[in-house]
């Protein structure tokens, strides 16, 4: 996760991370450890941010002259636009490289004043390093948030062309389709903007009364008076993964203390899920995991 860029930290603490990993890989500092790939130590997303984004205008001086010139001109403006493109290509490699060469020499300097640490040392000290981020033991997916609607304000196709609203006055979601990271933990479901090391909210797993999907590519979460729409390519195991925690909550809560019986028992209350009646879809907490 730390490699995929799913620890929203520093570059700084990002180096020592790789410093700790090469002494819990090769101990002690030395020129002649093997020295795994930059990417298998530090994640390459950072390095491609610090490079110019690549120019996408075209130069329009000599358009003119290239439509009076016909097809011949044509193909010798195409030819010059290709050469362009290889040689920014090529510089934009080269500054990569000298930013890889950079951030490499920056790890092997932590790395050295690491002498001395065990690798039961350096691991322990890099899962507390990420455990710095309030996120860590989630699992997080990559999904988009197409829409959030009040519940029972006209179904699911009412829901899906919903305006977005904030989810909480304190961390306000704007309008229209989001890429956000959902994240599973064990207590909770949160949700992050890529890069942020606070949710912009979270929801205890009481606040959740259904989920499930419609299609392949669909998820649905209702919380409260909410239903959340997430298009992912992962809906089934974004479904699988909170069943598990359903269901270990479920098995963590005590028992209630039963009362006298007084008369005939009183009939069970219908689930309040996302409609009347559940669809297949349709996944409803265990009973006695979601009170709070």
């Amino acid at each position: 996760m730390v490699l995929r860029g799913y620890v929203p930290t520093s570059e700084e603490t990002l180096q020592t991370l790789a410093a700790l990993r090469l002494q819990s890989l090769n101990s002690d500092f030395s020129t002649h450890a093997p020295f795994p790939r930059l990417e298998e130590l530090f994640p390459p997303h950072v390095l491609h941010a610090r490079l110019p984004a690549p120019c996408r205008r075209t130069p329009t001086k000599c358009r003119g002259a290239r439509l009076r010139a016909g097809l011949l001109a044509g193909g010798l403006w195409g030819q010059a636009l290709a050469k362009q493109r290889a040689e920014r290509d090529q510089r934009l490699r080269g500054r990569l490289r000298e930013e890889g060469a950079s951030t490499m020499a920056a790890i092997v300097e932590k790395w050295k004043l690491l002498q001395g640490m065990g690798r039961p040392e350096a691991m322990a000290a890099y899962v507390a390093l990420v455990r710095e981020w309030p996120g860590f033991g989630s699992t997080l997916f990559d999904v988009d948030l197409r829409a959030v609607s009040p519940r029972g304000q006209g179904g699911w196709a009412a829901g899906r062309q919903a305006v977005l609203t904030p989810l909480s006055p304190q961390s306000p979601v704007g309008a229209g389709p989001q890429r956000l990271w959902l994240g599973i933990g064990a207590k909770a479901v949160s949700l992050y903007k890529p890069g942020e090391p606070e949710p912009l909210d979270s929801f205890g797993y009481g606040r959740i009364s259904s989920f499930g999907a419609s299609d392949s590519s669909t998820f649905r979460l209702s919380v409260e008076d909410r239903d959340l729409l997430f298009e992912t390519s992962q809906v089934d195991e974004i479904a699988q993964l909170l069943n598990t925690y359903l269901a270990s909550a479920g098995a963590r809560r005590p028992p209630r203390p039963q009362e006298p019986a007084s008369g005939p028992p009183a009939p069970t209350p219908p689930p309040q899920g996302l409609c009347p009646t559940a669809g297949p879809w349709q996944h409803r907490p265990p009973v006695g995991s979601f009170h709070s």
